[in-house]
């Protein structure tokens, strides 16, 4: 009976130690298959629709104190757009957010407790005012509205009404050829999954992320999943681009160089995925000297010389 107890005390320790990471191995591989199936029905359904600007009405309050504003941008977006092309089975407009499973907080990718965002202006300043190099660019603010799919996500949409598809100020800085321009103001409409709606753990990585529409005709959708270290090698390291994508690899087998829609979506998504601010590599090429990078500084995308030092946030694959 001695040994038989002590065989099960052992058993016991053991399943203890095991079970936990065992679970979240499983958890962890039944997020990315829901991930990549929600990607997948979300890029059909975009493809569908001949053109993303231009839902609904939103105007402005004409005074501080004023009631006559109106906003059914992002609403009139779902119900009228993409409810059409997608199987939707509840849609909640912007004071009923929880009545979709839309959690009011949620833990970023370093731990920390962020509120979720409700309106344009909260998901990113960027599009209440961003200026670099002589050019500026800037967005009316929209309620963001939410709804439930088929398959049991819950979703909060942020809308841009006049987002279009040549970039915005995307013009040459020198005559050595250098571009920039914002992503903003071809972002038509950004969504934060939950994958299980309100139940936990309701963390950025694992059960929540994004989806980033951009460009109002022929639309590109990136769903990228940053690594959950903030730079690649850490301790504030830079690398050249021609070193870039090796510090992904070495990082983790599975990460890699993100494309530049994939990181201007996360510009789009700093304060989500917690983005320091600082200029990142992309891993598409400009041309045969320069590459795309993104500054989450100052909101806005350009090309720059492989040669010249700048961070890495990985993507995973």
């Amino acid at each position: 009976m001695a040994e038989i107890l002590l065989s099960l005390t052992i058993i016991g320790v053991v399943a203890a130690i095991t079970l936990p990471s065992l679970t979240g191995n499983i958890n962890e591989r039944t997020w990315n298959t829901q991930r990549k199936a929600l990607y997948a029905r979300m890029s059909q359904a975009i493809a569908l629709m001949p053109a993303l600007n231009g839902y609904g009405d939103l105007k402005e309050a004409s005074s501080k104190s004023a009631s006559d504003a109106v906003d059914t941008a992002t609403e009139t977006f779902l119900t009228a757009g993409l409810s059409k092309v997608l199987k939707i089975n509840n849609i909640c407009d912007s004071e009923h957010l929880a009545d979709c499973g839309v959690v009011t907080s949620y833990t970023n990718m370093t731990g920390s407790q962020k509120t979720t965002p409700t309106t344009l202006y909260e998901l990113s300043s960027f599009f209440k005012s961003v200026a670099w190099s002589g050019s500026s660019y800037s967005t009316k603010n929209t309620k963001a509205a939410a709804f439930e799919t088929a398959n049991g996500e819950s979703i909060i949409a942020f809308y841009n009404q006049s987002c279009r598809t040549e970039y915005l100020n995307e013009q040459s800085l020198s005559s050595a050829g250098n571009v920039f321009g914002f992503p903003q103001s071809n972002m038509c409409v950004n969504f934060i999954y939950d994958l299980n709606g309100s139940k936990g753990p309701n963390t950025v990585g694992k059960d929540i992320g994004f989806i980033t529409v951009f460009n109002a005709t022929d639309s590109i959708v990136v769903a990228p999943m940053p690594s959950s270290a903030s730079n690649a090698g850490g301790n504030g390291a830079t690398y050249t681009w021609y070193n870039a994508a090796k510090a992904c690899t070495t990082q983790d087998s599975e990460s890699r160089l993100p494309n530049i829609d994939e990181l201007s979506a996360m510009l789009i998504n700093k304060d989500v995925i917690n983005l320091a601010s600082a200029n990142f590599w992309a891993g598409s090429v400009f041309s045969s000297d320069r590459a795309w990078h993104v500054s989450t500084a100052s909101g806005h995308r350009g090309s720059y010389y492989k040669g010249y030092s700048y961070y890495v946030r990985c993507v995973k694959r």
